[in-house]
């Protein structure tokens, strides 16, 4: 059986990468009669291979000013052109899979009809064959403009057997924009199977100095996608940064600097560890700065060197999770909040401009003091595994029935013979 799958597997967040690994794995586990590739929405076709970081940051920042008709129309125009060419490859891969997969990721989102442009032109592509679609552990945003909402729409036409959202959040706003149907089931997300794409034992072992992950988000990627104003972002300047890693290293602890891999993000952290005050740190070894990671297993690498993380990355903050890494997360989306309540950690969770960073860094320490309650943490595994296997029956049910007729017919054929 094949399986097409289509999400951001290649972006240079790595965090959509780790989701989509995690996806073919559960897709795969103990099943060798299923081949699943993975598309990506932006056309790319490996790791590390994304266009100038400064010719998209500058994109942004312009983008960011506009009014959101005129973002609407320029993303349009600039990706029209590249849809046109996607739409016939596109075609042609679902016209030979026997399913296909939409998810995970934030892709239900209208940010300037980009994701819903390029998933109305999939779910075009699965109508006109009549695939049974799964729309798996996606996030969706509060608002859509109408013609995202028309793009969107176009689901209700498929042959969709399976529908999950990844958290209260998406499935709030998803029966908001489907108030008559079709319902969202909520699932976890597929990140949470990290751990199952490592060999060996999870556990940082080492018997060296303590060590915080600071998960570096460019700020200017914070405010163009928040959920909530600027001014209620935790952590978004170099001089909070500053701050914080001071008071770590008085607590005892290194500092990391790390992103998920988008080039913008690690020029941030750069700066951060070159600004003047931060020299000695970082001649002393208190302060590092890890190389950007271009592939997930590179990203696990840094994850598991660590013993605390503190991101705005909700990957960041999945795959600590899975792998058992204790975590604090910072509020700017309201898909980073809809994860730590879906696996009861709401109080390690930062929100408002009234966070400083003495209470960061008390959270810190009370996250790795804490760590990860075990037994929960099976649940919730267990959980995700239980998720994308329901998924995958719903996509495979087709193809068992269709061998259970075969073999009905075989047998009723063998007994005709026999008797004969």
């Amino acid at each position: 059986m094949k399986i097409v799958v289509f999400n951001v597997k290649y972006s240079e967040n790595l965090g959509d990468g780790l989701l989509a690994q995690c996806v073919e794995a559960g897709l795969t586990k103990d099943a060798s009669h299923i081949e699943v590739e993975t598309i990506d929405l932006a056309g790319r076709e490996g790791f590390g291979r994304g266009g100038s970081s400064g010719r998209r940051q500058q994109a942004l920042k312009v983008l960011h000013r506009l009014p959101g008709f005129a973002r609407r129309w320029a993303v349009g125009y600039v990706l029209g052109r590249t849809l046109r060419k996607l739409r016939g490859q596109w075609d042609a891969k679902i016209a030979a899979a026997d399913a296909v997969v939409i998810g995970g990721g934030n892709l239900f989102q209208d940010d300037d009809l980009n994701f819903p442009l390029k998933v109305g032109t999939v779910l075009d592509c699965v109508r006109r064959h009549n695939r049974p679609l799964a729309i798996y552990a996606v996030g969706v945003s509060g608002h859509w403009s109408a013609p995202a909402s028309r793009l969107f729409g176009r689901l209700k036409q498929a042959n969709l057997v399976h529908l999950s959202v990844r958290d209260s959040f998406a499935q709030d706003s998803w029966r908001r924009h489907f108030p008559d149907g079709p319902e969202a089931k909520m699932v976890h997300d597929p990140g949470l199977l990290t751990r199952a794409l490592v060999s060996d034992d999870c556990s940082p072992a080492s018997m060296r100095q303590p060590t915080i992950g600071l998960c570096v988000t460019e700020p200017v990627i914070l405010q163009r996608h928040a959920s909530q104003k600027a001014s209620a972002i935790p952590l978004q300047d170099i001089a909070e940064y500053r701050n914080l890693i001071r008071l770590l290293v008085r607590d005892g602890y290194h500092v990391c600097l790390f992103c998920n891999g988008a080039s913008e993000d690690q020029i941030f952290a750069q700066r951060i560890r070159d600004e003047a005050s931060m020299h000695r740190l970082a001649k002393s070894g208190a302060l590092q700065l890890a190389s950007r990671p271009r592939a997930p297993e590179e990203l696990i690498r840094i994850l598991r060197s660590t013993d605390v993380i503190l991101a705005h990355r909700l990957h960041a903050c999945i795959a600590a999770y899975s792998l058992g890494i204790p975590h604090v997360g910072l509020g700017w989306d309201k898909k980073v909040e809809g994860f730590f309540r879906s696996v009861g950690r709401q109080s390690y969770f930062v929100n408002g401009s009234g966070a400083s960073p003495s209470d960061i860094a008390a959270l810190l320490r009370a996250a790795d003091s804490e760590g990860i309650e075990s037994s929960s943490h099976q649940v919730i595994m267990a959980e995700a595994e239980a998720g994308i296997a329901d998924m995958r029956r719903n996509l495979t049910r087709r193809d068992q029935n269709i061998v259970a007729e075969m073999s009905s017919v075989i047998r009723n054929d063998h007994h005709a013979a026999a008797s004969n």
